[in-house]
This record gives structure tokens, sequence and C-alpha cells, in this order.
């Protein structure tokens, strides 16, 4: 029976957690032969194929279980095994073997040392269970980054502990939203100018705060399996800064033609496209370096990154946004 394998030891070899109660055949004998080794030796719990090996016990091949007994009691095995056997090196982790079972879709493999003996086997079971206990896992903890505290701090607290740990999170966002306010009303005079610019304001801070995050969990991701440098981060901000500018230039050429064809006023709608295109760069930008930049101060990612990151988004789309409409209205 083989041991599965907890979370925190992906990254282990596979071979400490493959079932040894598999079954090899050798490729000399008959179907016959092989269903009475079968029966003499007996097989392990949920055996889906039967391991060919020829004299040195190294594997040649494979043979499923119906096809085994399907077949005529003369016939050779070696005639009716797959040559072609995807067989996983006992050096690999379990990580790495999960994704050799997304890539082929069978249900079992061969676990093989340096010279093709067949040390183990591991099937689907072993898997299954820990990828989307993985999945769940880094699905919730992305949404509570988001919001700036882990459900392991508030699932039994008391209100008051709740509010302690809650709270100074979103003093960012009262902030952030008070000195956007006092920037709308700072372009007061603008918006009077063309409300079709306060119309579209909503879906502008948006699309900032969707990329925002967006950049910002694959930012987090990356930092948990390397140590940031200064070269990691200038690829990154490269790469963020172009995505940012084809995510931009789409959106921007979609929603000025939108505005176009509702208001028919081509000012405002190259007004809101291109601050659409300075909003989504913004938000790529602030959803690497927040991170980074915490990282590098040897503060959590995970919690602070969120709020901060969502209200810089906020600010700079919103300087950029009337600046523009000011200038040009």
């Amino acid at each position: 029976m083989h041991v599965k394998p907890p979370v925190e030891h992906l990254n282990e070899p596979v071979s400490r957690f493959a079932r040894t109660d598999f079954t090899t055949l050798n490729q000399k004998l008959t179907i016959d032969q092989a269903l009475a080794s079968i029966r003499q030796r007996g097989v392990g719990e949920k055996i889906v194929y039967f391991y060919v090996v020829d004299d040195n016990e190294q594997l040649v091949g494979v043979v499923p279980t119906r096809r085994l007994l399907m077949a005529q009691l003369e016939q050779p095995l070696a005639d009716l095994m797959i040559r072609n056997v995807i067989a996983i090196p006992d050096t690999v982790t379990v990580l790495e073997a999960c994704e050799v079972f997304v890539l082929h879709k069978f249900f079992a493999f061969p676990v093989i040392d340096a010279q093709r003996r067949v040390v183990g086997l591991v099937d689907v079971s072993l898997f299954t269970e820990e990828v989307f206990d993985i999945a769940e896992r880094e699905q919730m903890t992305e949404v509570f980054e988001t919001l700036g505290f882990h459900v392991s701090q508030v699932r039994d607290a008391s209100p008051w502990r709740a509010f302690r740990i809650r709270f100074p999170w979103l003093i960012t966002t009262i902030i952030s939203g008070t000195f956007c306010a006092l920037l709308a009303g700072k372009y007061q005079l603008t918006l009077e100018k063309s409300l079709v610019i306060a119309f579209f304001l909503t879906m502008i801070l948006g699309l900032g705060e969707s990329v925002s995050i967006q950049s910002m969990t694959v930012t987090i991701q990356s930092l948990r399996t390397q140590h940031p440098t200064l070269r990691w981060y200038l690829v990154s901000l490269w790469r963020e800064i172009f995505t940012a500018l084809l995510l931009g230039a789409a959106c921007g050429v979609t929603v000025g033609i939108i505005v176009l064809v509702w208001q028919h006023a081509e000012v405002p709608a190259f007004v809101i496209g291109a601050s659409v295109t300075f909003c989504l760069l913004t938000a790529c930008v602030a959803g690497l370096s927040v991170p980074a930049m915490l990282h590098a101060l040897k503060l959590d990612p995970k919690i602070a990154a969120g709020p901060i990151t969502l209200a810089l988004a906020d600010i700079f789309t919103l300087l950029f946004y009337f600046n523009l409409a000011k200038f040009l209205l």
C-alpha cells in the first residue's frame, strides 16, 4: 500500500511514495504462462497494467489488463505488449510526476531506476486528492491575499479580534478612496463640461483593479518559488509592460469606439481610450512592483500587497484620467 504524500512533500522524490505491489512479467512468456505466474504470485490492488521485463529485469513493455485477458493463450507476451512505455524516473519529484499524469492521462506509471528496472508504481489515486487540495488551498489563499488577511486568522476569532485584524487594511482603502474623492472635486469643472467622462469613471477604475490583481497574483506565485533579484525584476517588468500595452491598446480602442458610437464625441473618446491604456499599464507595474518591494523589505507580500496595489492603481489612474481630460477638454 502506498503512502499518500502531504502537500508539503510535493518536492520530494516520488519513489518515497510509490507502491510496491506491482507485477512484472518476462517477455519470453506466453499468455498462458503469464497468467499462471500472476495467479501464483498474486496482484496488488487496482492493477491496471502489467509491466514486461527482459532477462536483466529492465523494462521493455507494458500490457494493459484487458488486453492480457482477451489474448490467445499460446500467443507470446512479446507480441502483445506495447513497447513504447512512458516511465517515471525515481529521481523526479511528486510534483513533476503529477505533470506526467496531466500530459499523458494514463491511470498508472512505472517508476524506474537508472538501469530501467521497475522499482515501484504510481497510480492516479496517489495524486488526485492532492491536486484538488492544492488548487482549493491556492484559490482560497489568493482571495484572502486580495482582502488583506488570512482565513486562519479570523476563522474562530471573536468579533473584536476579527475587527482588529481586518480594520487596519480597510484604512488603506478608506484613505485611497478619500484621496480619489478629493481628486474628483478638484476636477469638478472638467466633469461638468463632459459628463461622459464621469460615465466611464467606474469602468476605468474597475479595469485597473482587475489587471492589478492579476499581475499581483502572478508575482506572488513567482515569489513563492524563487528569490527575486534585480535581473528577475527587470525581466518581469519588461514582460508586464509589454503585456499591459497589448491589453491597454485592445481595451482602449474598444472603449473608445463605444464612446464614439454612443456619444459621437471624438475628444472624450480619445481621453477615455488613452486613460484605459495608461491605467492598465500602471496596474500591471503596480501589481509587479508592490509585492516585489514588500518582499525586499522582508514584509509579507501575500497580506499587504492587495490593499496597497489597489490603492495605487486607483490613484494613478484618476490622476492621469482627470489631467488628460482637463488638458484636452
